[in-house]
């Protein structure tokens, strides 16, 4: 409606989820992000609709979209209606689902290509790491890796260091150890991350969450990009450099023993 909080001023949150033979992949996680936002941004809750319900609505509108077997889904929450000064903040939501190719759950076969956003930066704040409704500095990012023919673009903070990507993590591999951004260089607090972060050195992966600028980019051997629906995908080419994927591809076959 014209008069939502997320609609005029980005007060809202968002969850990307996928759905693979009647389950919600990492719904927990996902569920666990979403309700520390809510809290975050003071947002007044239902309190009768639990986990449990609102897993049941999305299972339904799975069900009436024929996308139960493998789908995504967009789970929006505002912080209801009213001007900026306006007393309340009751909020709503919203679930979206659409079926989904099956290639959303294999590796890429074709290395992505990638670029670096230069006309704006994330600022390293409070909000952050929110999977936010306001996305405007994602948004024209996009639009800029579309008019380069990149697959996505870089995104960095205020500092120069490396947030994120438009929908994306970001993981370096040098000399066999994988990189990442900590969170307060100002990326999304992606679940897909949690989950790497959790499980890599089990795999027998060394991982050190550190910052990343983009002159480690050209010596670096492996670059991927991780989130909930595509999981994981290797990148061929950042400016003039070109990566393999070696790595990737045997991260890729242990995150495949717990993820679809």
């Amino acid at each position: 409606m014209a008069g939502d909080r997320s609609y005029r001023y980005g007060d809202g949150l968002f969850e990307t989820m996928k759905m693979v033979e009647g389950e919600v992949q990492l719904r927990e996680l996902h569920f666990d992000r979403l309700f520390a936002g809510i809290q975050k941004m003071n947002m007044e809750w239902p309190v009768h609709l639990s986990r449990e319900k609102l897993l049941s609505a999305i299972n339904e509108l799975c069900r009436k979209n024929a996308c139960e077997k493998y789908g995504r889904i967009r789970l929006s929450v505002s912080a209801g209606e009213g001007g900026l000064f306006d007393p309340g903040r009751k909020a709503h939501y919203c679930v979206e689902a659409w079926p989904l190719s099956l290639e959303m759950g294999q590796l890429n076969s074709n290395g992505l290509i990638i670029g670096l956003y230069e006309n704006g930066r994330k600022s390293n704040d409070t909000w952050s790491n929110l999977k936010s409704s306001s996305s405007l500095l994602y948004a024209m990012a996009a639009m800029e890796a579309k008019a380069n023919h990149w697959n996505d673009s870089i995104v960095l903070n205020t500092e120069g260091t490396v947030a994120d990507t438009c929908i994306a993590n970001i993981f370096m591999v040098k000399d066999g150890i994988i990189y990442t951004p900590p969170l307060k260089d100002g990326g999304v607090a992606g679940v897909m991350r949690k989950l790497m972060l959790g499980h890599l050195a089990d795999w027998g992966f060394p991982v050190k969450e550190r910052s990343l600028h983009t002159s480690d980019f050209a010596g670096a051997d492996e670059l991927f990009l991780t989130n909930a629906i595509r999981g994981l995908r290797w990148v061929k080419q950042l400016d003039d450099h070109q990566y393999g994927h070696s790595i990737t591809t045997a991260v890729f076959q242990k995150l495949q023993t717990i993820w679809k």
